[in-house]
């Protein structure tokens, strides 16, 4: 097993006094050479936006995009034609393929907006850009990982990523310890707590601490106490 540690106060910030973003991986202005990416994962930005303000229209291509609100809610709108409202609970994928723009603001005129933005480098380039945005139940993550984003197309329960890549989410009680075993052989996966306090294989993690985790085919999670916590396994290469 080979471990790459990111403690939450050694991430990357920035404060653009509209927008205070911390991010695990290099991007924009912040740039750390030994964390440029974990395999195909890019970017993994936890960004708070000030009521009424956000990201102006703006263009992609060829990146996986996935966002995961937090708190509040976020409006987006796309050259697709999507207009959209983003809450805890949902989570939004967006494949921008061959070239889309879109705008992401804080649709709230009172409240802060607390999302995670995760980009992944995609299998195939150029394709149709596609945008999939769904409700998951907290049930389905109680006290075990529910995946959220596969490579399946033909998975009915989960939203598809041009990548090999599995986005799962886990509610975990204190004391309760589950486990996630890897889909491929060759992926490794990236930990991020949310909230709380976990341990994982015998080291201790608390909020928005990151932990890459290669050559491995599964983890266990011990929850120190309630603790929500997001695996990303993702190709190395």
């Amino acid at each position: 097993m080979i471990t790459k540690i990111h403690k939450a106060d050694t991430r990357g910030y920035a404060d653009h006094g509209w927008l205070k973003a911390k991010h695990s991986f290099s991007f924009a202005n912040y740039y750390d050479e030994s964390r440029i990416h974990f395999g195909l994962l890019r970017v993994l930005n936890d960004d708070i936006v000030e009521p009424a303000m956000g990201f102006g229209t703006h263009p992609h291509d060829n990146m996986e995009i996935v966002t995961i609100p937090l708190k509040g809610a976020l409006e987006h709108k796309d050259s697709m034609g999507h207009i959209e409202v983003l809450v805890p609970g949902e989570i939004q994928i967006m494949s921008a393929g061959r070239g889309l723009r879109h705008s992401e603001y804080n649709h709230s005129k009172t409240e802060l907006v607390n999302l995670l933005q995760i980009w992944v480098f995609p299998e195939v380039r150029d394709i149709e850009p596609r945008y999939d945005q769904r409700v998951f139940d907290d049930e389905g993550k109680k006290n075990k990982f529910q995946t959220l984003v596969s490579p399946d197309k033909e998975n009915k329960d989960t939203m598809w990523i041009n990548q090999n890549a599995y986005f799962s989410l886990a509610k975990i009680g204190s004391g309760n310890e589950i486990s996630y075993k890897l889909n491929s052989k060759g992926n490794g996966v990236y930990v991020f707590i949310i909230e709380g306090a976990v341990t994982i294989d015998g080291q201790d993690f608390e909020k928005r601490d990151g932990i890459g985790i290669e050559d491995t085919e599964s983890i266990s999670v011990k929850a120190g106490k309630d603790s929500y916590v997001l695996a990303i396994e993702i190709p190395m290469t």
